[in-house]
């Protein structure tokens, strides 16, 4: 299991890399241009389990995302909360909804966002469907992208 500390490095890592000019996906990394997007941490799935211990596995999640949340705002302030309903409205109609947000929509449903350094940091909880793992991520973009 990794440490927040390990979570605060990797976030560190992926704030000083370059995007690249087109979408790439790199193991736990997808980028883009204006964005990177990460895994910290994957559940199992979930296609035999009761529902007991898929929400013991939400609040673990849940509960090392606030940990995490903690340790960022100390550093950086508090988060602005990004509803994601709106994009995920919109990606349903055919509209347009810019990256990473197109993709994290669909499984996120909510980010907290600090903005620094002229890029922004948005960590979320989410699930693509009841069968499939958590996942504790991570999102980087450009000011502006958001």
């Amino acid at each position: 299991m990794t440490s927040t500390a390990d979570h605060v490095s990797t976030i560190d890592q992926l704030r000083a890399r370059d995007f690249p000019a087109q979408r790439t996906a790199d193991g736990w990394v997808e980028s883009g241009p204006g964005f990177h997007v990460a895994d910290l941490r994957v559940s199992e799935d979930f296609w035999d389990a009761d529902l007991t211990r898929v929400e013991e596995v939400l609040e673990e999640f849940e509960a090392e995302l606030s940990v995490l949340a903690q340790v960022l705002t100390l550093r950086w302030g508090a988060p602005d909360v990004l509803d994601l309903t709106d994009s995920l409205e919109r990606s349903a109609m055919g509209e347009p909804v810019p990256p990473p947000l197109d993709t994290l929509c669909g499984y996120v449903p909510e980010l907290r966002v600090w903005r620094v350094d002229s890029r922004w940091v948005g960590l979320g909880v989410g699930q693509g469907d009841r069968e499939l793992p958590f996942q504790l991520l991570v999102a980087i973009g450009e000011e502006g992208t958001i």
